[in-house]
C-alpha cells in the first residue's frame, strides 16, 4: 500500500490526537488564524540560544512557573531543525502567543543534533531524545505531564496550525 504525503500527514495528526490525553478541564485552544504553516511569516525564528546555560534557564523557568501558577514548557530543539523553527514561528502568532503566555512559561533548550544539554530531559526521566522539537510539559511541582507524548511534535510540519494549538491546549487547566 502506497501512502501519499497527505495521507501520512493525516495519519500523524490522528496518531497524535489519539495518543494525547483528554482533559475535561483543559483550556480551550485558541482558533488559529492561519490555515497552513506555509502562511507563517518568513524568515522563521531561530529560537535556540546555543550559548545559553540550559540548567539555569530551566531552573529560572520552573521558579517563574511556580510563582505565576503556569506550566513550564521546555522546548528541546535546534536552529537547524525546520520543525522546531515552524513551531517557534507558530507560537509567535498573536492568537497562539497570548494563549501560550497565559498558560506556560516557555524555555527553549538547544540540544544540538541531539548531543547537547541532554541532562535537561534526563532530569525528567527522558534518557534519549529521538526527535525534535521535543516538548516537556512540567507542572509547578516539577513533574513531567507529557511523558508519553514528548516527541509528538517532532514532525510538526505535517500538522495543521490548529492541531498544534490543540496539542498545546490539552495540558492546560
Amino acid at each position: 500500500m502506497t501512502r501519499t504525503p497527505s495521507a501520512v500527514a493525516a495519519l500523524a495528526i490522528l496518531a497524535a490526537a489519539a495518543a494525547a490525553p483528554t482533559s475535561s478541564t483543559a483550556a480551550p485552544a485558541p482558533k488559529v488564524a492561519i490555515a497552513s504553516l506555509a502562511d507563517l511569516p518568513t524568515p522563521l525564528p531561530l529560537p535556540y540560544d546555543e550559548a545559553a546555560d540550559a540548567d539555569a534557564a530551566v531552573a529560572a523557568g520552573l521558579a517563574k512557573a511556580k510563582a505565576t501558577h503556569r506550566l513550564l514548557l521546555i522546548d528541546l530543539g535546534g536552529n537547524w531543525c525546520p520543525d522546531c523553527r515552524l513551531l517557534a514561528g507558530l507560537m509567535r502568532q498573536p492568537d497562539l502567543a497570548r494563549f501560550v503566555a497565559d498558560h506556560y512559561v516557555v524555555v527553549t533548550v538547544d540540544v544540538g543534533r541531539m548531543n547537547k544539554n541532554l541532562q535537561v530531559p534526563a532530569r525528567f526521566g527522558i534518557d534519549k531524545v529521538s526527535g525534535v522539537p521535543s516538548l516537556l510539559v512540567v507542572d509547578r511541582q516539577g513533574r513531567l505531564l507529557d511523558r508519553d507524548h514528548v516527541f509528538a511534535l517532532s514532525d510538526a510540519r505535517h500538522m495543521s496550525p490548529q492541531a498544534l494549538a490543540d496539542w498545546l491546549a490539552q495540558w492546560t487547566s
